[in-house]
């Protein structure tokens, strides 16, 4: 089973000059998969709702294989059978792949609890990293093709659940979707912490060990040190949601108001 396993590695392992933020590749590609993401998404919007959350568990699961073919193709063909836990699944963007696999085991509340989170969060997360796409760029087409698949299929996630209005538009459903989004930060910061004598861990980009790697942010944390270069990086991103939030929230609030008669 290894052997067959490391036979498909080794067949998929197509080199290439990475792209460049900017470049041909990057546009073309971006704007192709985010329009197909959306058109997706509106023609899904009325589906119904047991349906809706198969089609949200297929992208869990599709993600799951996809997240599984990337862990191997790192450890055996680029690191050389060492792990590098810069690369463990859990960012801000691989929690998708864990909620929409759950969404079929769990009541109506908690789905509309964790489609929240995946609207205004991971949504505004795949967009993010579109607009600075240097982690998607690498030597080879299968982990390149990867990370822009991964993030227009997020896009789609988060569409999807706008269009066919599955998040809480309340208030407070932002707030459930925020403390998600802590605990998470919570989580990563002691990945990052237990797991640095393994290597260097950088989960949700918000290491206590090295400015974060995310742009204009990095230049926060090396002016004024990490720790607030951390804080006003997970403060932005609070604050996109919320924005992201409203905005679904404000539309929500338009499609039940009643038309005035003449």
């Amino acid at each position: 089973m290894d052997t067959f396993f490391l036979h498909l590695l080794e067949k998929t392992a197509w080199p290439m000059i990475p792209p460049q933020p900017g470049s041909l590749f990057h546009i073309t590609f971006a704007a192709a998969g985010i329009l197909c993401a959306a058109l997706a998404a509106w023609k899904l919007r009325r589906s119904f709702g047991l349906c809706r959350i198969r089609i949200l568990t297929v992208c869990g699961f599709i993600l799951a294989v996809s997240e599984i073919y990337k862990q191997m193709f790192l450890y055996y063909i680029v690191n050389d059978r060492h792990y590098d836990w810069w690369y463990f699944p859990f960012q801000l963007c691989s929690l998708p792949m864990y909620l929409c696999l759950l969404l079929p085991v769990l009541s109506r509340s908690l789905r509309k609890f964790l489609c929240t989170f995946m609207y205004s969060y991971n949504l505004l997360g795949a967009v993010m990293t579109f607009v600075d796409p240097s982690g998607l760029m690498h030597s080879y087409w299968t982990l390149t093709l990867h990370g822009f698949l991964w993030h227009i299929l997020l896009i789609f996630i988060g569409l999807l659940i706008a269009f066919s209005r599955t998040a809480d538009p309340s208030f407070s459903g932002f707030l459930s979707a925020t403390g998600i989004f802590l605990i998470s930060c919570c989580i990563a910061t002691a990945i990052n912490i237990l797991a640095r004598p393994l290597g260097n861990p950088d989960m949700f980009y918000i290491s206590p060990y090295y400015p974060t790697t995310q742009i204009f942010f990095s230049g926060i944390a090396e002016h004024f040190g990490i720790m607030a270069g951390n804080i006003f990086y997970i403060l932005s991103i609070i604050a996109g949601a919320g924005l992201l939030h409203a905005l679904y929230s404000r539309t929500a609030a338009n499609r039940k108001r009643p038309r005035s008669g003449r």
